[in-house]
């Protein structure tokens, strides 16, 4: 069948009263445009709703993007950072929607990387920036970013993620470990939840598919460490040397 129509049909099904999904239009019209056959091998399957699995990591389903892009709440020529960049079909969509030139994409993994820029370009979106990065830590070199856009849950936001971030801007990600909610946070930190979702964790070097040592927490404590010597006050800040001057006798 004609990938155009099956465009259409998955399109015309998100927006159904049954699944009640996509409601923003200008998204609808990005989905119907970007060729997702491009991004994944069975032409048919790739208009179906459902999930897929490329190299190690969960391709969303169009349902799940489009929630993703309506809580981005873009706007024209608006600069993107998307973290996860996945087979690069999220990209592509935004791409459609601010401009290949306005979106920056990031992924731990280098064959996704590869992998995603191969399949843009295959879809001519080749103008959309791909690179190799520890997402937590962003895209600096092209901050600050209207949009940035979380492909992976987290408990709390990274803070350069939050940093690089336009002074009216917003991040959008699945916020929680085993229960997740998706959340827009605003530059001042705003708060708006969109309901439950269900994301693989935010990854850090040696996590990826195939690495050696898979070490989750390690960012985690780190961020922990880091609140808590920014919380302390007064004598908590001193507390181990008070301690250890008190005479045990």
């Amino acid at each position: 069948m004609d990938p155009a129509v099956l465009r259409a049909d998955m399109v015309d099904s998100l927006e159904s009263p049954t699944k009640d999904v996509l409601q923003d239009e200008a998204v609808a019209i990005a989905m119907r445009d970007v060729p997702r056959h491009q991004f994944l091998d069975d032409d048919r399957s790739a208009y179906a709703d459902r999930e897929h699995e490329v190299l190690g990591t969960r391709v969303l389903a169009p349902s799940t993007v489009a929630r993703l892009l309506q809580a981005l709440a873009l706007e024209d020529d608006n600069t993107v950072l998307i973290v996860g960049v996945g087979v690069g079909y999220t990209a592509a969509v935004t791409a459609e929607l601010v401009g290949e030139r306005n979106v920056h994409a990031v992924d731990i993994s280098r064959p996704l990387v590869n992998h995603a820029r191969a399949n843009l370009t295959s879809a001519g979106y080749d103008g959309v920036l791909v690179d190799c990065r520890d997402g937590a830590n962003g895209l600096p070199e092209y901050a600050p970013f209207d949009r940035i856009l979380l492909e992976a849950a987290t408990v709390e936001p990274p803070r350069a993620l939050r940093e690089q971030l336009t002074a009216d801007g917003r991040l959008v990600l699945p916020r929680g470990s085993q229960r997740q909610r998706l959340e827009a946070i605003s530059a001042t930190g705003d708060r708006t939840q969109f309901g439950a979702v269900s994301f693989g964790p935010l990854l850090i070097e040696g996590e990826q598919s195939g690495a050696v040592e898979r070490n989750r927490m390690a960012r985690e404590d780190r961020e922990h460490a880091f609140r808590r010597a920014e919380s302390r006050r007064g004598w908590e800040l001193d507390w181990i040397e008070w301690e250890e001057s008190i005479d045990p006798q």
